[in-house]
């Protein structure tokens, strides 16, 4: 097969920052995804549907001109955050979720949730006007191995938080692992994950092997080359349970290239190439569309997107570095290659 056409993506879990950024992540993202599932770990989280408002119209000015794109905004959840925050965000047409990071976790996670249980009340009001729970699935203990961290926090904290809120619909983020697959293969219909481009390109070797590679350096941590294929084979078999979430997080080369390097990988200026990519590796880009197109689409219960692009096995030569608001930004295969591009939008 030497072209694919698809309806534009959705991409369920983008990074695009603030500020001069939006110019750079907003941009890219528009070029394969009509809308995004827009991550609130901005400085300031984005905790108060007011919050949530305002960044969203600075992501649209942000847009290209030309362009109609839609981003889906989520909240923020912090160990204090009023239940009534939630029935706000029920009757505003521009929330579709609210995220749970553990404290200290990732990138902008410090305000992040200490007490799963103590969220209890948070979690039956989202369960009662059925708002989907994010989760950023990682125990954060010292004492945890960084590579045991997703298994650890299905175990203790998700398997009791799905029994407690069996109605509530949760989207593990950005899976990682075989265990984290099986889970999900096992769990009622309600459960799905997310899985990135970059989980699916590299394993633990791209990162330690010859030298750490900083820019291959992400939350949750790359993992063993069995886990690598246990990802491939989920996103391609066709379940819609697993759908596309980048995790597109941009950090300039300096915060990467550092004594204590930031966590994240830039992908967005060819997400849906280096997707594309791997679902020919593994003979299944038949899958594609549904995975980019359709799965997230109907877990979020929305229409599936009919305006298409076509990509063609073309292969395209990716930028040294990017301009991120005058900063250098360095891309997931910098300098190389990616043997897929998008071709031209359908006028459909």
């Amino acid at each position: 097969m030497n072209s694919l056409t698809l309806p534009y993506a959705d991409d369920c879990h983008l990074h695009l920052r603030e500020g001069h950024a939006l110019d750079r992540t907003v941009a890219d993202a528009t070029t394969y995804c009509a809308r995004a599932i827009v991550m609130p770990n901005l400085i300031t989280p984005v905790t108060t549907v007011k919050q949530a408002l305002h960044y969203r119209q600075a992501i649209l000015t942000a847009c290209p001109k030309e362009v109609r794109w839609q981003p889906l905004m989520t909240l923020y959840l912090t160990d204090d955050l009023p239940v009534d925050t939630i029935a706000q965000a029920g009757q505003c047409e521009h929330i579709f979720a609210a995220k749970l990071y553990p404290a200290a976790s990732t990138t902008h996670s410090q305000a992040g949730v200490t007490s799963i249980k103590a969220l209890y009340p948070i979690f039956s009001a989202m369960q009662d006007i059925d708002l989907p729970l994010l989760i950023h699935g990682e125990v954060t203990t010292l004492e945890t191995d960084i590579f045991a961290r997703e298994k650890q926090f299905i175990d203790k904290e998700l398997v009791p938080l799905i029994k407690d809120f069996p109605k509530l619909r949760i989207v593990l983020e950005h899976v990682s692992t075989q265990y984290a697959v099986e889970f999900i293969l096992a769990s009622p219909a309600n459960i799905a994950a997310t899985i990135t481009a970059h989980h699916l390109l590299l394993n633990r070797n791209d990162l330690l092997v010859g030298g750490i590679k900083p820019h291959h350096y992400c939350l949750p941590i790359l993992k063993k080359r069995s886990d690598q294929i246990a990802l491939i084979t989920a996103a391609t078999g066709g379940s819609g349970k697993f759908f596309l979430g980048s995790d597109s997080a941009p950090h300039i080369q300096h915060s990467k290239e550092s004594a204590c390097g930031c966590a994240g990988i830039y992908t967005a200026h060819a997400a849906l190439s280096f997707y594309a990519e791997v679902f020919e590796q593994a003979d299944a880009l038949s899958q594609l569309p549904g995975f980019a197109s359709q799965f997230g689409a109907d877990f979020y219960h929305l229409p599936r997107n009919q305006k298409t692009l076509t990509l063609v096995k073309k292969s395209q030569k990716i930028p040294d570095s990017l301009d991120f608001s005058g900063d250098k930004l360095i891309p997931l295969r910098a300098g190389g290659n990616v043997s897929w591009s998008i071709l031209k939008d359908d006028a459909s």
